[in-house]
């Protein structure tokens, strides 16, 4: 957005597309959407995922059908914002690990490691091993995205794991990304459906 500052200082200004899918707004409390996709009606419910907002998250989930469960791959190597010590990487599988064994332990996840156009740049200057001392593999996109995909999904210790787990390595600021991902929510979302009712 800084690159664009003399067209957003002009008077008369209107956003473009670029520059709403570039602006981030941080959850703070519950936010609910209700929307159409095909026939049918999808309550979408953002909670925030700073510490502070995680308690006001399961009053939300009753009769949840999946949960969409984004992480950011390239803060593998940042702090905690609310407390300076904690890799946001670990807490983010803490958290999944929550998700999977205690909240939801029988629905549907879509798990969005988000910001990978960052993380490929950023892991060849920062290595993964600094944050995962086990970490054999180059400080290259594939072997190390694939290493933390590996440990999300290894997250879920259910007897029959398969089909409840979706991974999917996105940039949300990619719009025909965005469109192929998006597909491919709806499809997992009308198993997840189908499941629920015993149609699958």
């Amino acid at each position: 957005m800084l690159d664009n500052v003399d067209r957003i200082a002009t008077p008369g200004y209107m956003p473009t597309q670029e520059d709403v899918i570039h602006t981030r707004v941080r959850t703070t409390g519950v936010i609910e959407t209700t929307f159409e996709m095909g026939k049918k009606k999808v309550r979408l419910v953002d909670v925030g995922g700073q510490r502070a907002e995680r308690r006001k998250w399961m009053g939300c989930f009753e009769d949840v059908t999946a949960v969409i469960f984004c992480v950011a791959l390239s803060e593998y190597d940042l702090k905690l914002a609310e407390d300076g010590t904690t890799n946001r990487m670990q807490e983010s599988l803490k958290i999944f690990d929550e998700l999977c064994q205690k909240w939801f332990k029988n629905t549907t996840i879509i798990l969005f490691l988000n910001k990978k156009d960052l993380f490929e740049k950023k892991i060849l200057v920062s290595p993964l091993k600094a944050t995962f001392p086990e970490y054999t593999g180059a400080d290259e996109f594939t072997p190390a995205s694939d290493f933390i995909k590996d440990k999300f999904l290894k997250q879920d210790k259910q007897e029959n794991p398969e089909g409840r787990i979706y991974p999917h390595l996105t940039c949300a600021t990619d719009t025909n990304h965005v469109k192929v991902v998006f597909d491919a929510v709806k499809e997992t979302l009308l198993k997840a459906a189908l499941k629920s009712v015993g149609l699958m």
